[in-house]
């Protein structure tokens, strides 16, 4: 998605003002700005804020930052804050078209760099797409990030606004930095994120629940196998932010074995050993098998709602169904062949899985001899281990 300002809304052009020195950028104005800055780093939907703020350092009215400039049908990505309340329009111009495309990063400049004002004016970039908006002193920068990637800084005045001065441009270049690391600091928590995201889906496909708990006990985070337990209520829940056991004398020593977890996370981990326990359930399946493991604390994990604990939930009567088209790659089996290991994978016996599938014993044999002679494995127990042992199971679907 690609977001520009339209000219829904636009003021009438102003007449050319008289030169004005830059706006004075106090101390607290500029903690103030900075302060947005890097908080967009850890939430990506407030960068509008802190452009718009930009916008009002600089006079200017827009402030654009090109997140993905887009190639082909993918219109790419820009985030853009505008003055007296104009509107978004999604339409923006290749930006292939804009002379301040293929810049030199880090390098502050202005339409008065790159063109005369007559070749400006009568660029088709201007004429169709700034013209409407009201757009005609550029301030443009490109800041690479220390993975490669390159985002564009678009600062804009109208026709009728002083053009940038070089006092504008100073304090543009002295921001660079806290954007730059802004924008480092933005892909490495979003990347933890879609680290942790992974291990949590993960850990869903192996069928196992991960409950992160903070100093106090309380639930900071689940992966969506864990919520699917918790859904359940069948002796397992979330109760004031607290993982609880329906039953009483289970609850008592799910408590104690969350408490001497959490006592013990200073000390090395060589003495921090993983508790378990079962969980029995009112519907009386299986219980839940539980493991309690002690998570280590660093340096800056220090004060309120860090993590120390995480809490594994695994229910041994779940059935496995790994993607068929997997499981055929995987073992080089027919479809037929795969889904008669995966009843078999399940805990049924031959015979329950030939009635399962709707198929003769004597076709569930042929294939049984079929899936021993590609996988090499000579009794059932044996296919049953390699097969929930195997990778397959991580294409699940979370």
């Amino acid at each position: 998605m690609t977001e520009t300002p339209s000219t829904a809304g636009l003021p009438a052009p102003r007449t050319r003002a008289a030169a004005k020195p830059a706006l004075d950028l106090s101390a607290e104005r500029l903690a103030d700005l900075l302060g947005l800055i890097y908080e967009s780093a850890l939430k990506p939907d407030t960068w509008a804020i802190a452009l718009s703020a930009l916008r009002e350092v600089f006079d200017g009215n827009y402030v654009s930052l090109i997140v993905r400039p887009g190639s082909g049908d993918d219109l790419g990505l820009i985030v853009s804050a505008a003055g007296d309340h104009r509107t978004i329009d999604p339409n923006n111009p290749p930006l292939s078209l804009s002379p301040f495309s293929g810049m030199l990063v880090d390098r502050v400049v202005t339409v008065d760099d790159v063109l005369t004002e007559q070749d400006w004016r009568a660029s088709a970039y201007f004429r169709d797409w700034c013209l409407p908006h009201d757009v005609f002193h550029v301030m443009a920068v490109d800041i690479q990030t220390r993975d490669g990637g390159v985002y564009g800084l678009r600062i804009t005045r109208g026709d009728g606004a002083v053009r940038f001065s070089l006092a504008d441009r100073a304090r543009c270049q002295t921001l660079l930095g806290h954007l730059r690391r802004a924008l480092d600091l933005h892909l490495s928590v979003n990347q933890d994120r879609q680290v942790n995201k992974l291990y949590g889906q993960a850990m869903a496909h192996l069928m196992v629940g991960a409950v992160v708990l903070d100093e106090q006990g309380k639930v900071l985070e689940c992966n969506p196998m864990a919520k699917a337990i918790f859904e359940m209520n069948d002796g397992l829940v979330v109760n004031g932010g607290q993982v609880e056991a329906t039953y009483a004398a289970d609850n008592r020593r799910l408590q104690r074995l969350v408490r001497e977890v959490l006592d013990n996370t200073g000390r090395p981990a060589r003495l921090r050993p993983a508790e378990a326990i079962s969980i029995s359930r009112p519907s009386g399946k299986v219980s839940w098998g539980l493991v309690v493991q002690a998570i280590s604390p660093d340096r800056w994990t220090e004060g309120k709602h860090r993590p120390c604990a995480a809490v594994f939930v695994r229910d041994s009567d779940s059935k496995a169904m790994p993607p068929v088209r997997l499981a055929q790659e995987l073992f080089q089996l027919t479809a037929a062949e795969t889904m008669l290991a995966i009843q078999l994978a399940n805990g049924l016996s031959l015979e329950e899985a030939a009635e399962a599938l709707n198929i003769r014993r004597n076709t569930a044999r042929a294939h049984l001899r079929s899936i021993f002679s590609k996988t090499g494995v000579r009794r059932q127990t044996e296919l049953v281990r390699i097969f929930l042992n195997s990778v397959v199971l991580l294409g699940a679907s979370a």
